[in-house]
């Protein structure tokens, strides 16, 4: 943001007598010095990092500080991102040297996590560490690590956003789900993948999670395990899981649902990581207010 600031001045001198009087006007342009997020971005050299650094350049209010990946180091992350002019700010592999050259800065800084598992309480604790708030998009991380950086994050009392997702797709799609199961006895999951080397998918998983211990045991005359064709049980009420996996397959999960009569589809696809920016952004500027851990991004919308 910038601020614009006028002045008017009345400049009279001695001039003939039909000469007219003109005023002089002056404009300049300030920097605005609030609200401003200073954001670096841990795994810059992935397709989510790439678009991540794109996507908070072009945003209101931030700038990018920083660019950490054991990928094409020394390289200018502009370049890396095929952006029209580079940024000036090379990808270096060690995150601590990166916050230690912006943790002087007044503005608020936030670090965007895209890297593994067994990385990110170490990440976060650095980030902490130099007065960073973080955004953590790492699938999988275990419920061990979450309960660790809440406790860390709330005797720090520096904000932290796990985010399971950050599709806001995903979580409309999930909150329709919950909706649902509150009216409906079967439940069925497919989703399909062009690449997959976990399966169910994150995705999947959190939506089972979120459908269980409702009160509800779905699909009762046919809780049976025992044909593999039918997919996979998650957790103890019944939810299954089918999972496609084929090259040139869009990244899409359905959930049936179904009662006498009828049935409910909720469906959602993704076509490009674009769809993860919007959310991206808004989690950057929700957790520059958190002292605390929050873990999902739904908690926001």
């Amino acid at each position: 943001m910038a601020t614009l600031s006028c002045q008017f001045h009345l400049a009279i001198h001695r001039l003939p007598c039909k000469a007219r009087v003109r005023p002089c006007f002056s404009c300049s342009v300030q920097p605005s010095q609030s609200n401003i997020k200073v954001v670096v971005i841990n795994g810059a050299a992935k397709e989510i990092g790439r678009a991540a650094v794109i996507a908070v350049t072009k945003a209101r209010g931030m700038e990018v500080a920083g660019a950490v990946d054991s990928y094409c180091v020394g390289e200018d992350i502009g370049k890396v991102c095929d952006m029209e002019e580079p940024l000036e700010i090379p990808i270096m592999n060690d995150l601590t040297m990166v916050l230690g050259s912006i943790s002087q800065s007044k503005e608020t800084g936030v670090v965007v996590d895209f890297t593994q598992p067994s990385a990110v309480y170490d990440n976060v604790k650095q980030a902490t560490a130099f007065g960073l708030r973080s955004v953590v998009y790492v699938p999988r991380i275990t419920v061990d690590t979450i309960s660790a950086l809440s406790a860390f994050c709330e005797k720090a009392s520096m904000g932290c956003l796990v985010a399971p997702t950050l599709s806001i797709g995903s979580i409309l799609l999930q909150q329709a789900a919950i909706s649902a199961s509150f009216h409906y006895n079967n439940v069925e999951i497919v989703e399909s993948r062009a690449h997959a080397t976990d399966l169910p998918s994150p995705d999947a998983i959190q939506i089972a999670n979120n459908l269980s211990n409702l009160g509800q045991i779905y699909n009762r005359e046919d809780l049976s395990t025992d044909v593999l064709a039918r997919g996979q049980v998650l957790g103890e009420d019944g939810v299954r899981v089918h999972s496609m996996v084929l090259p040139g397959l869009p990244s899409s999960t359905t959930v049936y649902f179904s009662g006498p009569g009828e049935v409910y589809t909720i469906k959602h696809d993704i076509t490009d990581v674009q769809c993860l920016m919007p959310g991206l952004l808004l989690a950057i500027r929700k957790v520059a207010r958190l002292k605390h851990l929050v873990y999902g991004l739904e908690k926001f919308l």
